[in-house]
């Protein structure tokens, strides 16, 4: 990575280019994406009651927290209002609606001091989105709900953007990962036993660039950058939204930033929506990045229980 790019003013095409480059671009905040934040913020505190959700978790048991969070973090990804929020906040940084799909708005949760580190708090290690089957077209937006602090941001590690690392990848299985691993998020609270594609070899995680931005604030950045979660030492716990895009002309080309290092198997593509309309990847967009015959009994689409 060499650039980050703040407020910049170039089109969509041109921040897509670069962004596949490695460049990060940050947008200050803005109408559309504070009105996506105040809606989950909205959300956030009604599910504490009278607790503040920064600091509850100095207030009650850790399986307390979850209790909250767990059903709260699905209620924000189906409430219709999360993905016209999304699709604005689109509109608005000039995505063309037509060809970009979007996942759906997710809400995180990082607590402070190792409070709670699995599951539905789950702290990531240095990845790549593409890693867990994303696209290397897929673009990354995260947003920061409250104001936080360097100690409880995320970090690029902008060294391995063309370097290799020695990961699990190659044993990840998209489908299977639907099927099993994401609907036991909420019962992962002590340890989470899930099987992630993590790297396998010792990493240099300095130097490092953390972008910190108001509540409201965006950061964009490619899938295929390596970057972290933060161990939050704020003493606040961090809540914010990420959803992913990817526009249909790049999908149909396989343009994107250069894989150096992924090897999953499955496509996380039938997961996008097209931003005009909700409907969904065609499939026979989707099978051109299944690089294996997919056996019987997987979930080529998460299928939440709730």
């Amino acid at each position: 990575m060499h650039t980050i790019y703040v407020d910049p003013t170039v089109s969509d095409k041109v921040r897509r280019e670069r962004l596949y480059d490695g460049q990060v671009f940050a947008f200050t905040p803005r109408p559309a994406a504070q009105a996506l934040c105040d809606h989950a913020r909205t959300m956030i505190q009604d599910a504490f009651g009278d607790y503040d959700p920064r600091t509850a978790q100095y207030e009650m048991a850790v399986e307390e927290y979850v209790s909250i969070v767990a059903p709260l973090k699905p209620k924000f990804i189906h409430h219709p209002r999360s993905k016209e929020l999304a699709r604005d906040l689109l509109e608005d940084l000039g995505c063309d609606l037509n060809k970009t799909y979007l996942d759906v708005p997710r809400l995180r949760m990082v607590t402070s001091d190792g409070y709670l580190t699995s599951g539905v708090g789950y702290a990531h290690h240095p990845h790549r989105d593409t890693w867990y089957a994303a696209p290397m077209c897929q673009l990354n937006w995260w947003l920061p709900i409250y104001d936080i602090e360097t100690e409880a941001s995320m970090a690029f590690h902008p060294q391995y953007w063309d370097r290799a690392v020695e990961n699990g990848s190659s044993e990840f299985n998209y489908y299977e990962w639907n099927r099993r691993d994401r609907k036991d998020a909420s019962t992962q609270i002590k340890k989470d036993t899930s099987k992630q594609p993590k790297p396998e070899e010792p990493m240099e995680l300095e130097p490092q660039v953390r972008v910190v931005t108001k509540a409201g604030g965006i950061v964009l950045f490619s899938a295929a950058q390596m970057h972290s979660t933060v161990p939050n030492t704020s003493g606040f716990t961090r809540y914010s939204i990420d959803f992913r895009t990817v526009h249909i002309d790049d999908v149909l080309k396989k343009e994107g930033a250069p894989n150096v290092d992924s090897e999953p198997t499955g496509t996380s593509l039938r997961d996008f929506m097209r931003a005009s309309d909700l409907r969904r990847v065609p499939e026979d967009v989707a099978q051109l990045y299944d690089k294996v015959p997919i056996p019987e009994g997987l979930d080529l689409v998460f299928k939440p229980t709730q």
